[in-house]
């Protein structure tokens, strides 16, 4: 049976044809439209159902949307990416369908036992490079092999795209991705058997004015443990009920990692720009504050406590003797206590 997927010398020949006008898209469009016939081969028959295929293009919907914001912080350019289409074929059509050089990351999906893919267009990759080092994002070149310097740029870009894709799964199964290594020639990677069925994921990116596409090759008997909660109504169910749960944790989680500057305030007095301009070493400046009363402890632009000063072990400290309590409207007006 010949295989849907066209290869790339194939689609370049079907494109020059169209150009040079030896071939009539007119003729083909009423040809095509006469005949709605798909070829279906019973002995590789579908391993997914529409429905899994679906809950499957919503997990990495989301992973879109999670790609569109880091890659724009993370190169600090217009990015955008979108699912393409998701599929099921044989992993041999696929392969074939790849040009070379390419760029290739073997993954593994723990906790199951075998390999994935994902495959970046070259066109897009160099120019995901040329804007972290600095360029402006183009590339004009033809496509080769990637130098080590690039290959390490490259392979922190796809880690981090392999986060966002282990939060996507997530919502549905735990799931976690790692980079094995990388190739740049398709038919050295054999993740599966030539006729075993893969899912195939394909998504669109475009950085600036280059556009690309991301596949997602994985093997149906990765996938096979996991079948059964593939479902879009499934997905929804651990979407939102994992968003209710998770969302304060996620939050106080990052809430804990923030640093905020603190700093105790021994007094405060006012002096003349003279008097400043006039200070040696020595000099005494007299504060507001006693020797015996608590001071204020600031954190970030508030003070927020009352503590007396002190050392301990050589060091300055302060014990907390007052927390002062501040009214929301108080703290939005920026006003000091």
């Amino acid at each position: 049976m010949t295989p849907d997927v066209l290869s790339q010398s194939e689609i370049d020949s079907l494109l020059s044809a169209l150009t040079s006008g030896s071939m009539d898209l007119d003729s083909m469009t009423r040809d095509s439209g006469e005949y709605k016939i798909k070829v279906y081969d019973f002995k590789r028959p579908d391993k997914f159902s529409k429905d899994q295929l679906r809950a499957i293009q919503m997990i990495h919907e989301a992973f879109a949307r999670q790609l569109t914001t880091v890659m724009s912080t993370l190169i600090r350019s217009m990015v955008s990416a979108e699912v393409a289409s998701v599929d099921q074929l044989a992993y041999e059509e696929f392969v074939n369908s790849l040009v070379q050089p390419t760029v290739i990351g073997l993954l593994e999906m723990y906790p199951f036992n075998g390999n994935a893919l994902i495959e970046i267009n070259p066109n897009l990759v160099f120019a995901i490079i040329d804007r972290l080092l600095g360029g402006k994002g183009e590339f004009t070149g033809k496509p080769r092999e990637l130098t080590d310097i690039e290959k390490t740029v490259t392979e922190r870009v796809i880690m981090r795209m392999l986060e966002l894709l282990e939060e996507s799964w997530g919502t549905v199964v735990d799931v976690r991705f790692r980079l094995e290594g990388m190739e740049s020639n398709p038919f050295f990677v054999q993740i599966c058997p030539p006729r075993d069925m893969v899912l195939l994921v394909i998504m669109k990116l475009n950085v600036g004015d280059v556009e690309g596409m991301i596949s997602l090759c994985i093997p149906y008997f990765l996938m096979e443990p996991i079948i059964g909660k593939l479902s879009s109504q499934q997905w929804f169910v651990s979407s939102s009920h994992k968003d209710d749960e998770g969302v304060r944790d996620r939050i106080e989680k990052t809430l804990d990692r923030v640093r905020v500057p603190m700093a105790m305030e021994l007094g405060h007095t006012i002096l003349s720009l003279a008097d400043v301009y006039g200070l040696e070493a020595g000099d005494v400046i007299k504060l507001d504050e006693k020797v015996e009363s608590n001071i204020g402890l600031r954190v970030g632009n508030h003070i927020r406590f009352k503590v007396r000063p002190g050392t301990v072990e050589g060091r300055m400290a302060g014990e907390v003797m007052e927390v002062i309590h501040v009214e929301a409207s108080d703290e939005s007006e920026g006003g000091e206590n």
